[in-house]
Order: structure tokens, then C-alpha cells, then sequence
């Protein structure tokens, strides 16, 4: 168990996207270094006051490198920083640094938040060295216990940061793989229903062309129309994709716009009954295009069909739709369809169900059933 924890901090890689150095990095930068300065001149009581003051210009600008190189920057950082200890242990002097090198906590922070896995665990051992060091020449038990919890919460909170950050990212790419699916979703529900349409008012004008020319003049209107939708619906999807734009879909349809359904073909029938007023905006869409679909899948697919009927019900607490053809169902593909399972998705989502498949009376059967309610 310990050995796969082991290879898992291993196999972590770097935080992504680390940013590079902005104007706060030079302001913080340049105002320890004034600060160390400051120290140097004014600060009689620092024993190797030359060697500190070193050290500390050498410590501070280390400080910008701390988010793109961690593990080089924190080495260099507490390897100058060990220097120190020389005169300790020499002399016999309990603190030889400026107060300014409280500064390094940065970079165990910055270690366990922008380094790989590898990375932060050989700077942790880099940073237990001169850590060690310090502590044990330090013989008052309340500075080793602060400066042991001082340095652990530097390592702590940059470990938080981190695993925040992704907990963000992760977020936001499920928002996205949320988006990604409506967007597909509605592709495929707007502007395929919209394709069969334009197809189907196509192969009716041709036929009757030359009959009957002024219903072949009707289906090019028609065909004007779809192909007019189409093309908005299609440039909003393209903008959402590009730009990062919020969507700006049509109106969304609903109940009271099943009746445009039976342009599609004159097979088409469309019922009502039972309570229908009153449902939220989320169950008529879903209503509808689960309609949509099942009445485009049937005109599409279905062989010989005489009718299809498209029944909305309501009832206590729930909303029921069904759709029949009386043709042929056509054999099922080796995979489900993006419409059936679309159709799925939509009625999931709102904690309803929907099942569709050939009927044992003839022909093919979309049931869905959904709460009148959506579930927060």
C-alpha cells in the first residue's frame, strides 16, 4: 500500500500553466532586498553581518524563479541558506541570518504547489537539511517545536493550493463536458431535424412538380424556412465553440409548438390531453424534442408508414408522451443511435425515463415519462 502511494506522489506531474513572473514578483522582490539592505546598515546586533547580508541578496532574487523552476529555486534558496550555519557552528552563534530570510518559506510553498511529484520530494529532502541544521543548534524547545510548525504549514498550505486548483480544474471540465453534451445534443435536435425536413419537402416538391406546381412552390417555402433556421442555429453553435460566447439559441419550443410537427408529413398526428399548463420551461423543451426526434426517426426510418401519432398526456405529477408509427421498424444497427440516446440523456437529466424500441403490435414506440416538477 505504501508502495503504490509511493509511485503515485512519482508519477504526479507538474501543476499546469505555472504563471510566469509578474509585476507583484519584482514589487516583492525588490522591497525584501531594500528591506535586507536596510537590515545590513541599521542592524549592529547581527553577528557576521557581511556574510548575512550576502547571502540574503543572493536568497531574494532566487524568489522569482520560485513557480517555473521550484525544485532549482528552493535547492538554491536553502543551499545558501546552510551557509549560514558555518559561523554556528563555528562561533557558537545562535543566529547568524537577517530577518529578511524569513522569505524562504516561500519556496517549500511554491514546491509542493508547482513541482512534480519527484520534484517535491527531493526538495523536501533538500529542505530537511539546513531545516535539521537549524534546529538542532536551536536548544529552546518552544523555537523548534514554532519553527517546525512554521515550515510544515509552508509545505501544507501550498499542498491545499494545489489540490484546490485542481479540484477547479476538474470542475471546470466537467462544466464543459456538460456544455460539450448540450451543444451535441442540440446539433442534433435542431439542425439534423431541421436536414431531414429541408430532404423530405424536397423529394414531396419533386414529386408533385409537375402535377401540382403550386404545392411544389409550398415546399420550397418550406425548404426556404428550415434552411433559414438551420443556418442560425448553426452559426450560434460555431460562435459558442469559438469565441466562448454564451449560447443564444431561438426561442426554445415547447408543448404548443408540436403542431409544427405535421409539416414535416402529412402522416403526422399530433394529440393532447390531460393537465399541461403550468410545466416549467426545462420539461416543455425536453417534451419537444423527444418529440422531435421520435417523429424524424420515424419519418426517416420507418418502412410503409400510414401514420405517425404523436400523444401527450398529462397526469398527476408526471407528463407522458408517445410516439407511434404503423410502418415497418427497420432492424437495429449494431450501435445506438446519437437520437435515441440524446433522447435518453434529456429525460435522465430531468430524473424522468425514456424507452424506445420496435412495438409488439407493429411498428415502432417512443415512451418517455417526466416529472412535472424538475428536481434541484
Amino acid at each position: 500500500m505504501f508502495a503504490d502511494f509511493f509511485r503515485s506522489i512519482l508519477a504526479e506531474p507538474r501543476a499546469p500553466d505555472p504563471p510566469a513572473r509578474v509585476w507583484r514578483d519584482w514589487v516583492l522582490v525588490g522591497a525584501l532586498l531594500v528591506t535586507a539592505a536596510g537590515e545590513a546598515i541599521f542592524r549592529t546586533d547581527v553577528p557576521a553581518r557581511p556574510l548575512a547580508t550576502v547571502v540574503a541578496f543572493l536568497v531574494i532574487p532566487v524568489l522569482l524563479w520560485r513557480r517555473t523552476h521550484p525544485l532549482l529555486a528552493t535547492a538554491a534558496g536553502f543551499g545558501c541558506a546552510m551557509v549560514l550555519h558555518v559561523p554556528m557552528f563555528v562561533a557558537d552563534i545562535s543566529d547568524a541570518g537577517l530577518n529578511v530570510m524569513a522569505c524562504v518559506l516561500l519556496l517549500p510553498y511554491a514546491l509542493y504547489r508547482w513541482a512534480s511529484g519527484r520534484e517535491a520530494l527531493i526538495g523536501t529532502a533538500v529542505v530537511a537539511v539546513p531545516a535539521g541544521l537549524g534546529l538542532a543548534t536551536t536548544e529552546d524547545l518552544a523555537e523548534v517545536i514554532g519553527g517546525s510548525t512554521v515550515l510544515v504549514a509552508a509545505f501544507a498550505l501550498g499542498a491545499a493550493m494545489r489540490y484546490r486548483a485542481v479540484a477547479r480544474q476538474r470542475e471546470v471540465q466537467q462544466v464543459r463536458t456538460l456544455e460539450r453534451g448540450e451543444l451535441a445534443r442540440e446539433l442534433h435536435d435542431t439542425v439534423a431535424h431541421h436536414v431531414s425536413a429541408i430532404a423530405i419537402q424536397a423529394q414531396a416538391g419533386r414529386a408533385v412538380a409537375a402535377t401540382d406546381p403550386a404545392s411544389a412552390v409550398e415546399a420550397l417555402a418550406v425548404i426556404e424556412a428550415e434552411a433559414s433556421r438551420t443556418l442560425y442555429e448553426m452559426r450560434t453553435m460555431v460562435r459558442v465553440l469559438r469565441d466562448g460566447e454564451a449560447a443564444d439559441y431561438a426561442p426554445p419550443r415547447g408543448i404548443g409548438d408540436l403542431d409544427d410537427l405535421t409539416r414535416m408529413s402529412p402522416v403526422v398526428q399530433v394529440h393532447r390531453d390531460g393537465d399541461l399548463a403550468g410545466l416549467s420551461q426545462p420539461v416543455e423543451v425536453a417534451v419537444y424534442r423527444i418529440c422531435q426526434e421520435a417523429v424524424t426517426n420515424a419519418i426517416r426510418h420507418s418502412l410503409n408508414a400510414t401514420t405517425v401519432t404523436v400523444a401527450v398526456t398529462g397526469d398527476v405529477g408526471v407528463v407522458r408522451l408517445r410516439v407511434h408509427d404503423d410502418g415497418e421498424a427497420a432492424r437495429p444497427g449494431p450501435g445506438v443511435g446519437y437520437g435515441l440516446l440524446g433522447m435518453a440523456e434529456r429525460a435522465k437529466l430531468l430524473g424522468g425515463a425514456c424507452q424506445a424500441g420496435p412495438d409488439p403490435l407493429g411498428g415502432w414506440t417512443v415512451e418517455a415519462t417526466l416529472p412535472r416538477e424538475v428536481p434541484q
